[in-house]
């Protein structure tokens, strides 16, 4: 019928739709060759490979499946350019648009890794990574400096274990960003305020760690700037660096006193594990005993043996020895108890210090100091309006004294013209005119009879 609606034509699935774009890029674009920088690579152990490639304004995503059998596969590196061959796609599981690769060829270092080079070159013939110059890491800290990203795994990693090795060091974190445009500078002023802690008012450590968790050449760049780089040589206080993963190598890692191949790691560097040295001490203090009674029993042989001899008097003469031998194992046994008080007490120390240093106790000492100082601010409020007032009296005084009311209250008066202007003379005032005197206790208007103008 005419005029009749028709009917909603029919839609495509989304699969449909994903299916016609795909075989429309495999036969439209087809096979090209594409040049770009290698980002983000992932080997995956089906021997797969993904990565990204990408320029100045864009990227893609390629796909390179049996990857270890193609040509040219051994040059694909983060931060590499190379120019692969390959075949445009659609994956359609998740609708991205993607190359498939067959064949790749190294164009050359990409950016970033030009510029990596070219910084290390630098920093090694200025001697940053001399090792005379690196310090030694101390062997039991007391306070370990963590500058990282407050929400990154890497943090709660190296805070486990310490809190499982040495459970009597604190640790205090310095956060920062670890990742985009600018956190290099936050890296170098956190090292560099680190390294100052009595200038900021910072607790005191043995050593730092900085570092992040892995990531790609791109995440882990801001470790790789001259910035930080020059931040952790000028820092007072030996350095770890983890950045990454094993594999990953910064700038950071050159010019650190220690390098640790990732977060956790660091950690284990760091401190001596608790458990082990207490069963090291353990093995010591049973060796000793061991020897002690061997010593022992050998001279109880040796004096069982005098007894028994035919000697007259034996008795007496070993009276002494027996003597000795007392008094021997009366002072080695106050040596080890002395030993293990010295021990106990440092143990002691070592945990009233942390108490001590608890951000609960920092945050009472600063508030009582901020009290201290609100008291001084309200006093000193006080006296200034004091001084204000005692002014302001002065002044008052002073402008009743000088001013008009003054002088109304003597008898004067003050004579204005209609528009208000005062008169000081007689002269000029006609016959007619209209003028307004002021009294203490208010004003009168006249009408002027005879005027000085008049003969």
């Amino acid at each position: 019928m005419d005029g009749a609606p028709s009917k909603d034509p029919k839609a495509l699935s989304v699969t449909q739709l994903l299916r016609r774009m795909k075989n429309l890029l495999e036969v439209q674009v087809g096979e090209v060759w594409v040049e770009g920088e290698v980002s983000n690579l992932r080997r995956q152990p089906s021997g797969h490979w993904y990565f990204s490639l990408k320029d100045d304004g864009a990227q893609i995503s390629c796909a390179m499946f049996g990857a270890k059998r193609r040509s040219g596969a051994e040059v694909i590196e983060d931060g590499t350019k190379i120019r692969v061959f390959a075949e445009a796609s659609v994956y359609e599981a998740r609708g991205q648009l993607q190359i498939i690769v067959t064949r790749v060829k190294a164009v050359g270092a990409g950016d970033l890794q030009a510029r990596f080079e070219a910084l290390k070159a630098k920093l090694q013939q200025e001697g940053f990574f001399e090792a005379s110059r690196k310090r030694a890491i101390p062997k039991f800290p007391q306070r370990i400096g963590l500058i990282t990203s407050a929400s990154g795994a890497a943090l709660q990693d190296m805070l486990n274990i310490l809190k499982r090795r040495a459970p009597w060091v604190q640790a205090v974190l310095m956060p920062v960003r670890v990742q985009g445009r600018g956190a290099e500078q936050g890296i170098a002023n956190a090292i560099e305020r680190m390294g100052q802690p009595h200038r900021y008012d910072l607790p005191v450590c043995d050593v730092l760690i900085v570092g992040r968790g892995g990531g790609s050449l791109e995440d882990l760049w801001n470790f790789n700037e001259e910035v930080v780089a020059r931040a952790i040589v000028n820092c007072p206080i030996p350095v770890i660096s983890a950045v990454g993963h094993e594999i990953d190598f910064t700038i950071a890692d050159f010019v650190a006193d220690l390098r640790a191949p990732t977060p956790s790691a660091a950690a284990e560097l760091a401190v001596v594990d608790g458990v082990e040295m207490k069963q090291a001490l353990e093995r010591q203090a049973r060796r000793l005993r061991r020897a002690v009674h061997n010593r022992l029993e050998r001279l109880q042989l040796s004096l069982d043996g005098l007894k028994r001899g035919r000697m007259r008097d034996g008795e007496r003469m070993l009276r002494e020895p027996s003597m000795r031998l007392d008094a021997a194992r009366t002072a080695l046994q106050q040596q080890m108890q002395s030993a293990l008080s010295e021990r106990q007490n440092s143990l002691h120390q070592a945990q009233m210090a942390h108490r001590a240093q608890h951000p609960l106790k920092v945050v009472e000492r600063r508030m009582e100091r901020l009290q201290g100082l609100s008291q001084r601010l309200g006093r000193a409020t006080d006296e200034a309006i004091q001084t204000c007032r005692k002014t302001l009296d002065r002044h008052a005084d002073l402008l009743r004294a000088l001013g008009p009311e003054s002088a109304f209250r003597r008898g004067f008066s003050i004579t204005m013209d209609e528009r208000g202007r005062i008169l000081r003379s007689a002269k000029g005032i006609s016959k007619g005119a209209r003028i307004r005197s002021r009294f203490a206790d208010g004003e009168v208007e006249s009408e002027v009879i005879e005027g000085e103008d008049q003969a």
